[in-house]
């Protein structure tokens, strides 16, 4: 008795859920992004800030980022922009090391220093009533940094020790490899620096490095939370206005190569393989930039991607693959990397190679496309729903010079595109026979997989 009256719940419940499920309603059409309101102003350092009132809780994100990395540093200088970063978070002249932690604190938050290829940032979030005081520290920080002999050795002992972990993945050094065919001699080129360079660099190089390649005229200050902007705009201008203006904003814009070559590197014994292979494309100013990012996500760029639903779900050859466009300063390269059984490294390649060529002759469904711009749309607004989130898309702006606008309509100018663009932007751009291939793994199996391998008509191997 009790299971027939089970049954029938189970019936009654089910029945209408099932119903339900078979008729799910469509998404209600995406809302309009509008950046927030924000106060944009240039002291006469040539400073640039931009103060975006944002949320509901008490906090305040405070970047100051400087157009000053990697790619500054002369041949002989690798890794040393990371050593000034590190020794940056020492403190100041007037305040040191801990008792800069120690105000940090204080104020709900911690100092993070980032070194990237084009940018150095210096970040916190604090609470709301502390953000002129931290504005205040960074200030000092940048005008007078103490960047203390002492804390050489053990900035550059930690930077060797995480340089050392990261260049013995072997995915890290098939990205190297294909970075350093794609850029050359240009910095976007250049391999891991050895322990013994790092080690040759002296607190008077720090130093120098510092003194040529910081200054008021290449940063940006970005605030963004809850504050109030009577009190921090003049804190602003008291913190960092006396900032020497140091040099301007440069970047030596490279010309990425695309060669159509295949190189292995040997991983004697390796179970898997690391593929990493791609080509330059346009840079985020093109107009054809977000099509590209739309059309590498229905590819490679997510779980359910033609390549990962390929060679992962279909295949079983990896337990992970993407795809994405990787923009830089001038530049952007569209690169595919996996780690493959090494017994089917040459089956995974014809396969990524298979569903580059199909979406290059075939345009995708438009109910394929339809869910993929879904995806994109959602994406974005995430991207766009926090303080940090906000100073990410601030500076991406700002470092490509793009106009507001590519924010604003980027959801609208998502959906307009159609599947024949689509067909049409991995035709033009996705070349097989122009990219360079990048394989870790076993040379005596990779070698004998690749024998005569061809990609439309094109031996590689």
């Amino acid at each position: 008795m009790k299971s027939s009256l089970l049954l029938l719940l189970s019936g009654l419940l089910l029945g209408p859920l099932t119903a339900l499920a078979q008729h799910i309603p469509a998404g209600a059409p995406p809302r309009p992004f509008r950046l927030p309101a924000r106060t944009t102003f240039t002291l006469p350092n040539g400073l640039k800030a931009q103060l975006v009132p944002y949320g509901n809780l008490p906090k305040v994100t405070v970047s100051l980022v400087l157009q000053t990395g990697n790619v500054h540093e002369q041949a002989t200088e690798a890794g040393l922009a990371d050593i000034v970063g590190g020794l940056l978070s020492e403190g100041s002249h007037e305040v040191p090391a801990a008792a800069l932690a120690t105000q940090v604190a204080h104020m709900g938050g911690t100092l993070n220093v980032a070194v990237g290829e084009t940018e150095t940032a210096l970040s916190a979030t604090v609470l709301a009533e502390h953000s002129p005081a931290f504005v205040a520290l960074l200030g000092q920080l940048m005008q007078q940094p103490a960047l203390p002999a002492a804390a050489l050795p053990r900035v550059t002992a930690d930077l060797k020790r995480r340089l050392a972990q990261y260049g013995a993945q072997p995915g890290t050094q098939a990205r190297l490899a294909y970075a350093g065919a794609l850029f050359g001699s240009h910095p976007y080129g250049r391999g891991l620096p050895a322990e013994e360079q790092l080690d040759a660099h002296t607190i008077e190089q720090v130093r120098a490095f510092y003194a040529r390649e910081y200054g008021a005229q290449r940063a940006s200050l970005y605030i963004v939370g809850r504050f109030d902007t009577a009190a921090v705009r003049p804190a602003v201008g008291a913190a960092l206005g006396g900032w020497a203006r140091g040099p301007a904003r440069h970047v030596e814009v490279p010309q990425p190569q695309a060669r159509g070559q295949l190189l292995v590197l040997d991983r004697p014994g390796a179970q898997q393989t690391s593929v990493v292979m791609g080509l330059p494309v346009v840079p985020p100013s093109h107009p054809d930039y977000n099509g590209l990012r739309l059309m590498n996500t229905l590819l490679g760029g997510g779980l359910t991607s033609r390549i990962t639903r390929n060679i992962r779900g279909d295949k079983g050859y990896t337990y992970g693959s993407t795809s994405s466009i990787y923009p830089r300063y001038g530049c952007a390269d569209w690169g595919e990397g996996s780690d493959v059984a090494t017994a089917h490294s040459a089956d995974a390649l014809r396969e990524i190679f298979k569903e580059i060529i199909r979406l290059g002759q075939e345009a995708p469904p438009a109910q394929e496309l339809r869910e993929v711009q879904e995806q994109e749309a959602g994406q974005f607004v995430l991207r766009n729903s926090s303080p940090a989130g906000i100073i990410t898309q601030l500076r991406f702006l700002d470092l490509h010079g793009l106009p507001d606008s590519y924010l604003t309509e980027q959801v609208p100018a998502l959906y307009a595109i159609t599947p024949a663009q689509v067909q049409e932007l991995a035709r033009q751009y996705l070349r097989p026979e122009a990219m360079t291939v990048v394989l870790v793994g076993d040379r005596a199996t990779l070698t004998r997989q690749l024998q005569g391998f061809e990609v439309q008509g094109r031996r590689l191997w």
